[in-house]
């Protein structure tokens, strides 16, 4: 049986709001809060509300050096836009966006929350088809490396003194 949850974000809105940060897909607790359609300081009051929900591994503030790379990624978007945080951002893993379902109760938030978890899956099993292709491409590429150095050693092997073939004529 599909489920028939109505999209309300197109899924390319919510795959490019997620961000490899710490060898993790994350979202950011503003694209979150945006998503959701509540103030970026209403999802943190919840959070906070509920801390015991949100270990390391479901949710981290992003630290100085990672908060500035973020920035420089968006050099053409609008400066006023993000120079105006305080505060270090939080990323929440697919595990905290899954829990911030628990601390945000709006049907919105279930709704979008369920697009965003399709999202992750779909994420994973891209990665994972990726990680089989680039498997089997290293293992042909060594394969083809074999080949390639076997012909080099028939090239440059020293050529043996050829044997005159037919008949000898004896002159005697």
């Amino acid at each position: 049986m599909k489920d028939k949850t109505k999209s309300l974000i197109p899924q390319e809105t919510i795959e490019n709001k997620i961000l490899l940060i710490r060898d993790q897909k994350v979202m950011l607790d503003r694209d979150l809060a945006k998503l959701y359609g509540v103030a970026t300081k209403v999802l943190k009051q919840a959070v906070k509300r509920n801390i015991e929900r949100f270990p390391e591994d479901f949710m981290f503030q992003l630290s100085k050096k990672e908060f500035e790379d973020w920035r420089s990624q968006f050099v053409t978007s609008n400066s006023g836009d993000k120079m105006g945080l305080r505060y270090m951002p939080y990323a929440f893993t697919q595990e905290g966006v899954a829990m911030l379902s628990s601390v945000l109760k709006s049907k919105r938030a279930i709704q979008v929350n369920i697009q965003i978890m399709r999202v992750f899956v779909k994420l994973r099993q891209v990665l994972a088809t990726h990680k089989d292709i680039l498997r089997k491409i290293q293992e042909h590429d060594q394969q083809i490396k074999r080949i390639f150095e076997i012909l080099r050693g028939l090239l440059t092997m020293p050529e043996r003194p050829k044997h005159k073939i037919g008949f000898i004529k004896d002159t005697n």
